[in-house]
Formats: C-alpha cells, sequence, structure tokens
C-alpha cells in the first residue's frame, strides 16, 4: 500500500511539480477536516487509460462540498478535464485518482467562510485496497465495535475528510486484531457499511444492501453492482440489515472505488457460507471487471477516455 509518487499534481488550475503541491500549516482543513474528496480508478483498456464513471464521482465531489456551505472555484466540467490532463501528465495507464477540495490559510476560527477554497488532484499507481487475494479468496473481517455516526450529527452523504476519522478507528481496530477490515453499525446498531466500502449481503439468492438512511456513503460502485445485478436477473433489496444476518448470509461482499468488489469470507470469526468466494459474487465480478478493463461492451457509458478520440 505504499505510494509512489508522480511527476505532476494539478493544483488550483495548473500542474505542478510533487514536491511543489504544499499547503500551510494553518490551513483550516488540517486543523478541523474541512476537506471533501473522491477517488476514482482509471483502467487500462484496449483504447488506452479510462476513468470509472468519472463525470457521477466529480459531481458527489460537488455535492459533499455543497452540503458544507462549499463553492468549489472551478466548474464540474474543468475538473473533470483536470483529472484526463493530470493522468496524461504522469504518462499513466492506469491509476488512482484523489481530487481533494479543502479550505486553505484564512482563518482559525472554526467559521470555514473566510478561508479560501482550493482544490488539487492526484494521480498515482495504487494496486488493491484489499490485497490481490482478496479478490478471489475472501477477506476476514469484524464487525466494529465503533458506530456510525447518527444522523444529524455529520452528514453521510458527504464524503468529507472528517467523516474519516471514524473511519480511521474502525480501521486501526480491525488491523489490531487481525481482521482485514471492519463492519460498523448505524446508530440504530444496523449494519451501515465497512470503513471505507459499502457493503451487500446474499441470502437464499436475495442481495440486500444497506439504504442511505443507514448512514451510508451514496457509493457509486454500489450504484454500479446494483445495476449489474438487475442485469443478472437477481433480485436487489435495500433494506434495514440486522447484525445478525452477516453471521447467516449465503455470501457477503464489499464495494468500492479502491475495493472494488471483495468477497468476504468471514465475519467475527464465522464463516460466511463455505468459506471462499460464492458464485454471485464471482458473476458480478466478471461483470464488472470486463466492463472496466475493455473486455465487453459498456452499454452504460462508464468509462470516460484519458485520451479521447
Amino acid at each position: 500500500m505504499a505510494m509512489q509518487k508522480t511527476e505532476f499534481i494539478w493544483f488550483n488550475g495548473q500542474l505542478v511539480e510533487w514536491e511543489k503541491a504544499t499547503v500551510h500549516v494553518l490551513s483550516h482543513a488540517l486543523h478541523y477536516g474541512s476537506s471533501f474528496f473522491e477517488g476514482i480508478r482509471c483502467y487500462a483498456t484496449p483504447r488506452g487509460p479510462a476513468a470509472f464513471r468519472l463525470t457521477p464521482h466529480m459531481r458527489r465531489l460537488f455535492d459533499s462540498a455543497k452540503i458544507y456551505r462549499t463553492e468549489i472555484p472551478y466548474t464540474l466540467t474543468q475538473l473533470v478535464s483536470a483529472v484526463k490532463e493530470t493522468v496524461r501528465a504522469n504518462q499513466l495507464k492506469s491509476a488512482y485518482v484523489r481530487p481533494v477540495v479543502f479550505r486553505g490559510f484564512g482563518s482559525l476560527g472554526v467559521d470555514p467562510m473566510p478561508c479560501p477554497v482550493e482544490v488539487a488532484i492526484a494521480a498515482i499507481e495504487w494496486g488493491k485496497y484489499l490485497g490481490d487475494e482478496g479478490l478471489e479468496q475472501g477477506v476476514d473481517v469484524c464487525v466494529s465495535s465503533w458506530n456510525r455516526f447518527a444522523p444529524n450529527t455529520l452528514p453521510a452523504l458527504s464524503k468529507a475528510g472528517g467523516n474519516y476519522l471514524n473511519s480511521q478507528l474502525v480501521k486501526m481496530e480491525a488491523l489490531r486484531d487481525g481482521y482485514s477490515e471492519g463492519i460498523v453499525l448505524d446508530a440504530q446498531n444496523q449494519v451501515s457499511e465497512g470503513s471505507g466500502e459499502n457493503i451487500f449481503v446474499v441470502r437464499d439468492g436475495v442481495v440486500m444492501t444497506p439504504p442511505a438512511g443507514s448512514s451510508i456513503l451514496w457509493g457509486i460502485t454500489r450504484d454500479t453492482v446494483i445495476t449489474l445485478l438487475h442485469e443478472l436477473g437477481i433480485e436487489v433489496r435495500q433494506q434495514v440489515i440486522p447484525r445478525e444476518m452477516l453471521y447467516l448470509a449465503d455470501e457477503i461482499f464489499f464495494t468500492g472505488t479502491a475495493a472494488e468488489i471483495t468477497p468476504v469470507r468471514s465475519v467475527d470469526g464465522i464463516a460466511v457460507g463455505t468459506g471462499q468466494r460464492g458464485t454471485l459474487t464471482a458473476e458480478v465480478q466478471s461483470a464488472f471487471f470486463g466492463i472496466v478493463q475493455g473486455e465487453r461492451a459498456d452499454t452504460y457509458n462508464w468509462l470516460e477516455y484519458v485520451d479521447e478520440a
């Protein structure tokens, strides 16, 4: 998971050298978490590098900022183009792209409004978030002792930097106890999501995933998987899921830009199904990777090519 630096970062409207993409130590975001970000994968395809659902990701970036009354000083079109420019400038065939909007230096008060809004976009090479073997063999996870924040405390639909303090606690606890990831319950002690992934639970051929009201991030890969499941003729229910369903599931898998589609083989030491990747999970993986790697027709126009013909 070590980060390999690239040559350029897009920073406030222009490409700058990696080492020069710096911020002031009194930036508001550093002290109060007033930042908003996205994670976007750019895949190598026969037509060249293609960003997966780039425009919806960037739209969510604007939505996240809007909730916190933060006006981004660029248009959606400009930032979509900037992502492509950054990947091209670094000559990457595949990449993990990290756009971030943050409040810079202007005031040390809690009120963010006096602070300027800055924007940066980095593109790096980054492998599988939960390991290459995890995609096939699955990962061992636990139910975290930490809960997701309650409604009307922090807005879960905003991908804000401050929200991920909660995720850090979940992740550190899971790793400390020998697991790859933690599953978080919401304020009502129903299943919410992973520290950085949405979750799907399969029982008797029906797929369940927590609704927006369970303090989840409205995941773009989650939406993609729901679409692919419908294409496969599989019933999907967005419903409240009790914790014990995790122990009775036939299959469980995580979704997210970093995790892509990763099966869960055990929860709290209890095997999920046969303790191996399930057939439905494998089907969804095949459909997903077939599209993003350019091996099957992209009928949904999910791929946005960096080098436009």
